[in-house]
Parts: structure tokens; sequence; C-alpha cells
């Protein structure tokens, strides 16, 4: 057990209750609790009055972070880690690599945006990389559970936060890069050199894998000598050629000039750079070429990642894609495949960074046949006043508003004529809807479901 919680609500006797101003909650509001709760000592951010003695630094957050890393990141050196970063292609990436490490036998975990999973157990978290006591509870989960491997995605917010301070990979990737979380970074520059700090927490006999066919590899290469290369180029995991169906894609490719072919259930070739990623990264720590491809054939794709439903004589997509360049991706991927309409159901979120949204209006648009724009998660954001932002980058009559999700899926779905292809973005594993600081229940997939069991 650890000596420090956050949480007053899961504090156990003889811990120390670390309070935290966070962006919405004090963590001294609740100090009383903590202690009724067995604290039998309190960090704080300045002075108060309670039974148990208490530590005042300027701090907390990052005085206990400290402790944290001195006291305990050493527990996890036996666990073998690898750590995915980029915009796009993270949850994939890492969901590819802890099924494909299974499938070879290696006992592995994952943390990241799907939750925590290792074998039948699994915990959901509320973020990508959640923070730091909760990283090192589940990576001690995951060595009580047997595991040998965690693959785990890096966000933005865990680098720049030191989410993942005091731990060490022995194999890290980089994905892409493109708009996103400027509401945070401020600036393209900001957010790269926060992607960039994966490089300080591999280890130094470790390997980093990117994809050059994104120019920020470059500086990647820069910061750390043992990187491996793949793309659609001259490059260590060389792309030849790929041949995308809407159900599996074949792929000609070289590793060190070795002619290789694999078939894989993913389609779109944003899912080709998530496989070399997921490739890259095990050849380099010591799985064979031929190993990996003859385990591929089981790999699926994660929830929400591309999820396909046949519905009357076309398809729905479910995805998460709910950045400019994911749905660019996306959309125009299946316009490729597509025999029939592309018709692209899409939002933005609220309270998040509102200059992608005319970005996402404008490619939703452009190369999509039709668009529902429709909620994501508004938040406490008033609804109308972000599909202002986003009808703002609309520059074709291609499209209707329709706010109630749940509706605009339907409505979406009744189009379906011949071949067409509904892709439903933005939501995708998350099974709820976030209205004002409620929560509701809203699954996109199961809503393709109901709606295939009344039609």
């Amino acid at each position: 057990m650890f000596k420090y919680e956050t949480d007053s609500r899961k504090v156990k006797p003889g811990q120390t209750f670390v309070a935290i101003k966070g962006y919405t909650v004090d963590g001294h509001d609740f100090i009383d609790k903590a202690i009724q709760n067995g604290a039998s000592a309190v960090i704080a951010g300045h002075e108060v009055d309670c039974s148990v003695p208490v530590t005042v630094v300027d701090d907390p957050a990052k005085y206990y972070q400290e402790l944290l890393v001195k006291e305990y990141s050493h527990e996890f050196d036996k666990l073998k880690l690898i750590g995915i970063t980029g915009t796009n292609g993270k949850t994939t990436s890492a969901w590819l690599a802890y099924q494909m490490l299974n499938l070879l036998g290696k006992k592995a975990a994952y943390i990241g945006t799907l939750g925590f999973y290792c074998g039948d157990y699994v915990e959901v978290l509320p973020n990508t990389s959640p923070e730091i006591l909760t990283t090192y509870k589940l990576l001690e989960k995951a060595m009580e559970l047997g595991c040998e491997y965690v693959v785990m995605e890096v966000s933005n917010f865990a680098l720049d936060l030191k989410r993942i301070e005091g731990l060490k990979f022995i194999a890290g990737a980089f994905t892409n890069l493109s708009e996103d979380h400027l509401d945070y970074h401020k600036t393209m520059e900001n957010y790269m050199n926060c992607k960039l700090k994966l490089t300080e927490y591999i280890k130094k006999d470790g390997v980093l894998c990117v994809n050059m066919d994104d120019p920020v590899s470059e500086k990647f290469k820069e910061r750390f000598e043992n990187t491996k290369t793949f793309g659609f180029g001259d490059y260590d995991y060389s792309i030849i050629d790929d041949d995308i169906h809407p159900d599996h894609t074949d792929i000609n490719f070289k590793v060190y000039g070795t002619d290789y072919k694999v078939t894989t259930n993913l389609t779109s070739k944003f899912n080709v750079y998530n496989y070399f990623t997921m490739f890259s990264m095990l050849h380099e720590i010591g799985f064979s070429c031929e190993d990996l491809i003859e385990k591929t054939k089981d790999l699926k794709a994660p929830k929400g990642r591309c999820e396909t439903y046949k519905v009357k004589d076309g398809f729905a997509v479910v995805d998460y894609a709910h950045t400019p360049d994911a749905v660019l991706k996306v959309v125009t991927a299946y316009k490729e495949l597509a025999k029939g309409r592309i018709i692209t159901v899409v939002g933005c979120g609220g309270d998040r960074d509102p200059m992608k949204r005319p970005i996402m209006g404008e490619i939703a648009s452009e190369y999509s046949d039709y668009v529902i724009f429709t909620n994501d998660n508004p938040r406490t954001e008033d609804s109308n006043k972000i599909m202002e932002d986003i009808i703002a980058g609309v520059k074709k009559d291609n499209y209707e508003v329709c706010l109630d999700r749940r509706e605009a899926i339907k409505k979406a779905l009744d189009m379906i004529k011949k071949d067409d292809i509904v892709l439903l973005l933005g939501k995708g594993h998350e099974n709820y809807q976030i209205l004002g600081h409620e929560k509701i229940h809203l699954d996109d997939s199961e809503e393709v479901l109901k709606y295939n069991e009344n039609n």
C-alpha cells in the first residue's frame, strides 16, 4: 500500500493525505473527511487546523510527486515498459502492442484511453494518462497479476504534468503530430516540445520508433540516438505498398532491406501506420518478423476505432476521431473505399480547444457527401455556440444540424442506401455524453445495434 493518497474517499488508516488544489476541487476542503477515514498526517499548501500532523509546502502536488518517485519508482524496474505518444494513433497502436505481446505468450497490461487491461481484469480510467499515483497503483497491480510488459499511451498531459515521472521505457514510439490541445499549449511549437519529452523517459539502451512521414520525427531523431524509422519511403521499416479493402489490408514491406508481406484485419491508411508503430517496436525489442506476421491474423481493432457494422445495404463505422487531422484521415480513407456516399455525423467537445472547430467543420463538409453536425460532449458550454464555431468553417451546403446525438445517428442510418457508409465520429469507445456537469449514457455502437434490431 502506498503511504500517500490524494482522494479523501480512498484514504486508509495510516496514510498521509495530500491536499491538492485542482482546477475545480480543492483538496484542503476534504482534510477532515480524510482524517475521519484514517489519515495519520496531511501534506498541505497552507496552515490548517486539524488533529493530525501537517506538513506545509509551497506545492503539495510537486512535493508528494517527488516523494512517490523517490520511494516507489524503483519497484517498477522489473517491468518492461513501452510508451507511445502522438496526437492520433496512440490507442490503436498501444492496443495492438498489448494484444500482440499476449498472443506471443508474454503477459502484458495496457494503460490508456480504453482503461487498464490485463487479461480479464479491467479498470475504467478518468484520463488517457492518469495522475501519477493512479499510474503507480496500476503498475503495482500489473506486477501483482504477473505482467512482464506494460504498454502505455503517453499523452501530452502525462509529459507536461510529469504523470510518468520516475518511469523508464525499454521502447517508445511517436505516431504523428497535428493540431490539438492548443487551448492548453497555445502554440504548435509548445505542443511539439511537450511530445519530445518522451525521449527523456526512454532507457539509454532502449529504442525509439518514429513515423518518418510526419516531419516532427526529425526532431525526435535529433533527441534520441537509437531511433528507428518507419513509413512510406526508404526507412528501417519501409512500407512498399498497401491494398486496402473494407474488411482487411494487404501490405508489402521491407525490414532492413528484407521483403515481407502481411494481411491485417484492420482497414485504412492510418491503421497501416498504427500497425507499424507496433511492429517496429516489438521487433526492436526482440520478437521476430515471422512471429509478428503469423500472429497478425488474430489482432483486432480496439472498441471505437473503426468499428464497422453492416446496416441495411451499407455500413456504419464508429470511430473516436475528434481532431481535424483524425477526421480528415478517417473521412478520406473511407471515401476511397466507398462505392456509395459518405455520410458523416460529427461534433466538437465543449470547454475545449475552440480553434479546431471551424477546421473540423470544413473538413467534414468538404470530404463527405453529407454531414449531420451534432453534439459531442458539450460539457458546460452552450451547444449553439459550439455549433456556430463549427459552421463558421463550412463552405458547402451539404449539411444539417441536429443537436440531439441519438436523433442525429438515427437520421444518418435512415439515409443509408446501397453501399453508403455512415461515419459516427468523435465518441468512439465512450459510452456516455457529458451535458453540463452530468454524464448520461450514450454509446454510438449501441445505437447502431439498436437500430439494426428495430429495422
